[in-house]
């Protein structure tokens, strides 16, 4: 029953899913990768999906043979090259760690961020992601993205961090490398 399951799931029949957990089908039912259902959906995108399997009981923090979380893998799908910020708010709603970290420290902001997705960044800050945690290599989220000239994601992060209390961002230092840019990209009228 796994793979037909997993099949539906990765097809979007919602109705199907329905049915196999009606018919006692295991919600922390794993893939040969250690995924489980919801860390399918989730990375797949499809909201109502997440939604059957959260209100089915699945464990929203459970995490694969990488670490990673379905939060994780809705604020980044590397093969759509998009976020779900829909799917990332539903984990969220349901109890899901906007901190728990995979390889190297790197948290869902930092994902989001460095790949652009403005919209799940903001989604996560409203639900309290620190935007000053930093990865095994000392960086955060914005010093992470801004070689990467993702223009909104780098100014949601630098108000962010101005709104935690740290003046105006860690990539302002006039003698940290990128600064000018922050400070350029910064909108008029904006200190």
């Amino acid at each position: 029953m796994s793979d037909k399951l997993f099949g539906a799931i990765k097809t979007g029949d919602v109705e199907s899913v329905r049915q196999m957990l009606a018919a006692g089908a295991d919600t922390g039912t794993r893939d040969s990768e250690g995924a489980t259902l919801l860390m399918v959906a989730s990375h797949t995108g499809n909201l109502p999906m997440v939604r059957v399997l959260i209100e089915a009981g699945a464990e929203i923090n459970a995490s694969d043979e990488r670490g990673w979380t379905a939060l994780m893998k809705a604020a980044y799908n590397a093969e759509q090259d998009r976020g779900f910020a829909d799917v990332v708010q539903a984990l969220i709603d349901a109890g899901a760690n906007v901190e728990a970290p995979i390889g190297y420290g790197i948290r869902p902001l930092m994902l989001a961020a460095g790949y652009g997705e403005t919209a799940v960044v903001e989604t996560l800050l409203r639900a309290g992601a620190d935007v000053m945690a930093r990865n095994d290599g000392g960086l955060t989220a914005l010093m992470m993205v801004k070689q990467k000239h993702y223009v909104d994601v780098i100014n949601v992060l630098h108000e962010a961090e101005r709104e935690a209390g740290v003046g105006e961002g860690s990539c302002s230092s006039k003698n940290e490398p990128g600064s000018r840019v922050v400070t350029f990209l910064k909108p008029a009228g904006k200190s």
